[in-house]
Formats: structure tokens, sequence, C-alpha cells
């Protein structure tokens, strides 16, 4: 039947998009290319018509140039026709290109969830507590260990804190009457001297009763020597 009639011919498979968009650019690239060619030529005829005397010369001249001109908005009709065609091409590649990464992610995410339901297996909460109660148990332990090797032997159980609160006291009084300079077994209460009203020491100066003749002191303190006897 084949010998007969003859074997169909494989379908070329479609374009792709990328191979559409690439192709309408090259075509935009011609298409570029005529319309600066033209441009080139327009500029020529311009230099023309300004160098050229109004006439029938001028006139033909213009004649060429638009000519040219017409050509240049054909082909810049086509360029934006191209454009506008490849800007479509592009936004259908985006949308296809955004579709994949959207099955890519789908995929990804379903491998992840895989992965997470394998691993939560083999993970259970009443084993985790269990874990933690244990930890907290041995951290009680070592802390009583602690607490039981660090006793101090020396310090006898029935010392008043009291006691010791009042020596600290006083031995805080000794730093401070030391850091004045005058140790605080030599400083008088201020109230002593008030209670027993005691008078106050003669002073070397005053003079003792009964005595009429009081003799004069020195520059030192001490009783001066008669001239009398030093004249002797």
């Amino acid at each position: 039947m084949q010998r007969i009639f003859g074997a169909k011919k494989p379908k070329d498979p479609p374009p792709s998009v990328s191979d559409a968009s690439d192709r309408i650019n090259k075509r935009g690239e011609t298409v570029d290319d005529k319309i600066k060619r033209l441009d080139a030529e327009l500029a020529r005829y311009k230099e023309q018509i300004k160098k050229t005397r109004p006439g029938p010369a001028q006139e033909a001249v213009k004649a060429r140039a638009m000519r040219v001109l017409k050509q240049k908005r054909m082909y810049e009709g086509q360029r934006d026709m191209l454009y506008n065609q490849t800007f479509n091409l592009d936004q259908v590649s985006f949308a296809a290109e955004g579709i994949k990464d959207a099955q890519q992610t789908m995929s990804a995410l379903k491998a992840a969830n895989e992965d997470l339901k394998g691993m939560m297996k083999t993970v259970k909460i009443q084993e985790i507590d269990n874990l933690q109660d244990d930890m907290m148990d041995l951290m009680d332990m070592s802390n009583e260990i602690q607490e039981t090797l660090g006793r101090s032997y020396s310090v006898p159980d029935d010392i008043d804190e009291d006691d010791l609160m009042g020596e600290l006291d006083a031995l805080e009084l000794d730093m401070e009457s030391e850091s004045q300079g005058v140790p605080s077994y030599l400083q008088s209460e201020p109230d002593v001297e008030e209670e027993l009203n005691l008078p106050q020491a003669p002073t070397g100066s005053a003079a003792m009763p009964g005595r009429a003749n009081v003799q004069s002191e020195d520059e030192l303190g001490l009783p001066s020597v008669p001239r009398a006897s030093l004249r002797s």
C-alpha cells in the first residue's frame, strides 16, 4: 500500500516562540538597513536642492526626494509592525517561562514536602519531652553534687547571723577610724565629758592663787633669771 499510495511525510514540528522571534528580529534588522540607506539618499537630495536654483532641475530633484521619502515611510510602517509582533512574542515567551518556573517550583515543593514527611516520621514530640525532662533532672543532680562538694568543714552550723553582722559593723567602724588617722580605742566619746562635768586643766600662763610676785617667763615659757643674779 505504501508503494502504491506512498507514505505520509512526517510533519515538521511547529516553530517555537524563540524561533519566530529571531526570524522577525532579522527581518526588522533588514528593514532598518534599508531605512538608513534611504536617509542617506534623502540627505544627498537635500544638498542638491539647496545648491540648485529654482526651476525644472530643482523640481526633478524634489520629485526624486519625494519618492525616496515615500519608500522610507513604507519601510518605517513595516518596521513598526515587526516591532509589535516581536513585542507580542516576547510577552508569550515571558508567560511560557513563568509557567515553566511555576512548574519547577511546584515540583521542588512536592519533593521537599515528601522529605519533610519522611523526617517527621522519625521525630516524636513525646520523645523530645522525655529527653528534656531527663536533661533537667541531670542538671538538678549536677547542682546538688556541686553544692555538696563545695560545703565548708570548718564553719560551725550554730553561728548566729546577728552576731556576725555586729562584728562586721564594728570592723567597718574601725576601718573608717584608721582611715582618718586616729585609732578607735583612742577616740573619746563626745558625751563622756558632758556627763562627768570635769574642770578643764590649767594652762601654763595662769597665776597660782596666794602668790603676789609671779616670775616672768622667757620666750621658751621657762622662768626668767633675775638680773641681779646675773650681775653677781
